[in-house]
């Protein structure tokens, strides 16, 4: 589908050729567009790769660098490619969910280019505004499904799903929206499977609303039919099941519903974003939310993206109030966030997330009564110490502690304090080096942050390998175990926690704070990283062979 709508697009001004499978012959002969998938007609991509002045990927978290299709192009391109050319990568979710560290997108592009944000968008009208409305399903239970594989599997999450209310809520909160819409109501739904988009459409038809249903197994044709109907109104509610997140167009499409619990802010971002799109007599869109992904990751145009993840990254989005949880212990603008508990005449509950001091008197929007709690106290949200949180021990704690010490003792106890340190005290050392090792240095782009971080994880894998500092891989890193270290708490012993400090510690005698606030920020991500992907002479990373390493210092000995 993607490819005919760029065919159509681009041929109003150009010459284009779309590859079929079989297409064989000169790339570039009597057009000046090639449209393609990877897996077309390979010897006349082969045949581009080095004559294009320009080669663009389009939904471009997509490109996997270790990957059986995308490598191959990269790969040749690096080594044929056209002096000057750039590879340039579109999308508006430039993140891959991924802990594989040869599989990163930070190895197929080197920045990431913030043309325009959607936040500019909508102040220039490109896009519209989206109106939130999410609601926290009680009875939706997730907490005992497996996510090793990085998300909710798709059989189990939709049980889940039809055994709640969470269609109910969906249905009774369109219901509403539906009426408030100027023009005609036309909607996107979005589901895990097609048992819960059966399951909705059914619900969807019986309020006596137009609607229909496109999955992958929609042939194009009808597909395209369907859409086509949806586009002009006459269709009005488009349920659909991995098709419509990407590569799909309907500036007219004013209200998203989201049945998708997902632990992708990638999913999250690109299905919300099929609704923001700008239209005559558009001005906002609607986004029922009742997956709670709003809470987990945020409002879409404050999502923030990484060329760099690792392994069990989505691991934090398992709380569906993470998103809620930093608003309220933000430093600069602390906000509180609100859940309605009011019983419906369905005796069902209210459920509305709003912001405190939002409507008068904190009454709920939806259903007009005082009956809710505060989110982060009920929730219990400030048990494990988050990254602000951390921020604030962090730049109180260590000059003071530092000034205070006799340094002729503590800096030279790190062989000790590293040989006797336990798994949770290697998290506090490897943070403090992280600290002092990386630049903080201002970076011009996503990829020269990284590189920096890189580097700087780079040398502290060879101290460890050098000294034989084996760190076991984590499921998870705890950031409560550096403020333990600062606090002089249970977990890290004194010996640990001083010689740490006493290596954060000159730093800020020495650097401005915007410097050591952007070694901070660097020193976490190393650490996570460090603690979750572990280190050992066994180590073969794209930024950091150990055997390499280690033949280095023997040849120098």
């Amino acid at each position: 589908m993607l490819l005919e709508q760029l065919d159509e697009a681009l041929k109003k001004k150009h010459s284009v050729r779309k590859l079929k499978i079989s297409d064989k012959g000169t790339a570039f002969e009597d057009y000046d567009i090639l449209l393609s998938t990877t897996m077309r007609a390979k010897n006349v991509l082969e045949d581009a790769i080095p004559k294009a002045d320009v080669i663009i990927v389009d939904e471009a978290h997509r490109v996997s660098p270790n990957g059986t299709g995308y490598k191959r192009i990269i790969d040749d391109f690096n080594e044929r490619g056209k002096k000057g050319a750039p590879f340039i990568g579109m999308t508006a979710s430039p993140e891959r969910r991924t802990g594989d560290q040869r599989d990163q997108l930070g190895l197929a592009f080197d920045a990431i280019i913030d043309c325009a944000n959607i936040e500019d968008l909508i102040e220039e009208g490109v896009l519209v505004k989206p109106i939130y409305r999410p609601h926290f399903v009680h009875d939706l239970e997730l907490d005992t499904i497996d996510i090793s594989s990085g998300d909710f599997p798709v059989e189990k999450l939709s049980s889940a799903i039809t055994r709640s209310s969470m269609i109910d809520y969906a249905i009774w909160s369109y219901n509403e929206e539906r009426l408030k819409t100027i023009g005609r109501p036309i909607s996107a739904w979005f589901c895990a499977d097609v048992n819960v988009a059966e399951t909705t459409l059914r619900s969807i038809r019986e309020n006596g609303i137009e609607a229909a249903i496109v999955t992958a197994k929609t042939p194009v044709k009808e597909r395209m039919k369907l859409l086509a109907r949806h586009e002009s109104g006459e269709i009005e509610a488009m349920v659909s099941v991995g098709v419509l997140s990407e590569g799909w167009d309907n500036p007219h499409c004013n209200i998203i519903v989201h049945l998708r619990p997902t632990l992708s802010k990638v999913l999250w971002g690109q299905s919300v974003g099929r609704g923001l799109r700008s239209a005559p007599g558009k001005e906002q869109c609607v986004i029922i939310d009742v997956s709670s992904n709003w809470s987990t990751f945020g409002p879409v145009e404050k999502l923030e993206w990484n060329l760099w993840s690792h392994r069990r990254s989505h691991m934090r989005f398992m709380n569906r109030f993470n998103w809620i949880g930093q608003q309220q212990d933000d430093e600069d603008s602390s906000e509180t966030y609100l859940l309605c508990k009011s019983e419906l005449p369905n005796r069902t509950r209210c459920s509305f997330i709003y912001k405190k001091g939002a409507f008068e008197e904190d009454t709920c929007p939806i259903c007009g009564t005082n009956a809710a709690t505060d989110i982060y106290k009920e929730q219990r949200l400030d048990n494990t110490l988050n990254e602000n949180g951390l921020h604030r021990v962090f730049f109180e704690r260590v000059p003071r502690v530092y000034d205070e010490m006799n340094l002729s003792i503590w800096q030279t106890l790190g062989s000790r304090a590293w040989k006797t340190a336990t798994e949770e005290e290697q998290a506090f050392l490897i943070f403090c080096h992280a600290f002092l090792e990386v630049t903080g240095a201002p970076t011009k782009s996503e990829s020269d942050y990284w590189d920096a971080a890189l580097e700087a994880e780079g040398r502290i894998r060879g101290y460890l390998v050098e000294h034989e500092y084996r760190v076991t891989q984590k499921e998870e890193f705890d950031l409560s175990l550096i403020a333990d270290g600062l606090l002089s708490g249970r977990k890290i012993r004194s010996l640990q926690a001083n010689y740490g400090i006493s290596v954060c510690g000159e730093m800020f005698r020495v650097n401005e704070r915007e410097e050591n606030e952007r070694k901070y920020q660097k020193a976490l991500k190393i650490t996570e990283r460090l603690v979750m992907m572990g280190c050992s002479d066994k180590d073969h990373l794209p930024y950091f062979h150990a055997a390499d390493h280690m033949a280095s210092l023997d040849a120098t000995a």
